[in-house]
């Protein structure tokens, strides 16, 4: 019974083809199905990437440039950090309105070790994160033992976290870090080409390693495993998709060289690793542990998962910890790409694009549906939308219409979540 009720939660992050067969046209069949049904996943995600990036693409001549996609990570990376910490939270249909506040407070913290005290970056890096976790503690122990909604307990935070960085910062306005920090290098120091393409092989190889030892599992236990022939086109996309991105990165993006000037951006930023770093953990951690499971389980029937055996307290106390460890490393990877942080870091819109990104990607504000890479997909569509919007309008207003259009999009989003969750009851 537990084990029925715990493998229920967790049946967002499986796509396996439905009983009966394991070949490629019943898989065909069972994925129609469940389309049909409501369990969409990430695909209007990914059709509305490739439509806008298409779009802008006509548009803008130089899109699709290297130097420009650069600029898209660059811009996207803050966000879908952030946004990844927050589907944990969503999952359990909670809200964390300090997300962006609390990663400008531990990127803050972490600025003013390194140059006010003398403190090696990594220590002042590891600091930045453990107060980001702590206030992630803070969070859900209220929550989860007093009681206090998560919508009051976030404003609070919101609101007082920007006054305590306003007051570590001073009256100067901003801190500058120092200049050849490794905590810089996320922006202007590239992989070289042969470790790029290394690790893109590793990557796919890994996907591939995981794809089929879920489809051996799958028949071991007498069930339909996903065709191989699937595995192989997914593989294949993959690996197409990151081969194009690699070659696009070992381009000579310096717009500045010239005879007396040859300095070279060229290769992977550092900023990709660490995404695909941060992806790859939370997402087995999601998909592929226990732990995993009880967090699907406690968004799906908090109630159920209680008499399951699942200690829902600390399950709902561990998400908002994961999630303003995540707003650390958020601020911190923000302001490594200004190389600096501001007094207001993470009190503008910072928070609003992170949740949109996790939304439009296709996490449910409701909770119980969410994927990690829900924020990797949702944070490109808000940065392509951004930067094209930037090209695309010109003037006074440009600011004004670029939001506008993000805001519809994040709308259409909920309502669309909306709409399909009412289709499943």
């Amino acid at each position: 019974m537990n084990a029925q009720l715990l493998e229920h939660g967790g049946a967002e992050q499986r796509h396996e083809s439905p009983a009966g067969s394991s070949g490629v046209g019943a898989y065909a069949r069972g994925y129609v199905a469940r389309l049909r049904g409501g369990e969409l996943g990430a695909v209007p995600a990914l059709v509305g990437l490739v439509v806008i990036t298409a779009f802008f693409a006509i548009v803008h001549q130089g899109f699709l440039s290297a130097y420009n996609l650069e600029a898209l990570v660059i811009q996207a990376a803050p966000i879908i950090v952030m946004a990844m910490g927050l589907v944990f939270v969503l999952l359990l249909g909670e809200i964390d309105l300090s997300a962006g506040t609390t990663g400008g407070l531990c990127s803050a913290i972490t600025a003013i070790l390194i140059l006010r005290h003398g403190v090696a970056w990594w220590i002042a890096a590891v600091a930045g994160l453990a107060v980001g976790m702590l206030v992630g503690f803070g969070t859900g122990w209220l929550r989860a033992r007093i009681g206090i909604p998560s919508f009051v307990i976030t404003l609070a935070t919101f609101l007082a976290f920007q006054g305590v960085t306003l007051i570590i910062v001073g009256g100067q306005g901003s801190v500058t870090l120092p200049a050849g920090s490794p905590l810089i290098g996320l922006e202007n120091s590239f992989l070289p080409l042969w470790l790029g393409w290394t690790l893109l092989a590793v990557f796919v190889i890994g996907y591939a390693a995981l794809k089929l030892a879920d489809a051996r599992t799958a028949r071991r236990a007498g069930l339909p495993g996903t065709p191989y022939a699937v595995i192989a086109v997914k593989v294949a996309v993959v690996a197409a998709l990151g081969a194009a991105f690699t070659f696009e990165m070992g381009v000579n993006r310096n717009v500045t060289t010239n005879a007396f000037f040859t300095n070279k951006a060229q290769g992977m930023p550092w900023v990709v690793v660490l995404l695909v770093v941060l992806f790859a953990v939370w997402h087995l951690v999601l998909s592929r542990t226990r732990y995993g499971r009880h967090v699907y389980a406690v968004g799906g029937n908090e109630e159920a998962s209680r008499r399951a055996g699942v200690v829902v307290s600390r399950i709902r106390i561990s998400v908002f910890v994961i999630c303003s460890g995540m707003a650390a490393v958020s601020g911190v990877v923000a302001a490594s790409l200004l190389q600096s942080v501001q007094s207001n870091a993470g009190a503008g819109n910072t928070l609003l694009l992170a949740v949109g990104a996790a939304v439009i990607g296709g996490t449910s504000l409701f909770g119980g549906r969410g994927r990690v890479i829900d924020a990797v997909l949702g944070g490109l569509v808000v940065a392509v939308i951004i930067n094209g919007m930037s090209d695309l309008i010109q003037g006074a207003n440009s600011a004004g219409y670029e939001w506008v259009v993000t805001g519809a999009v994040l709308l259409l989003a909920a309502g669309f979540d909306a709409v399909v969750r009412r289709a499943r009851r």
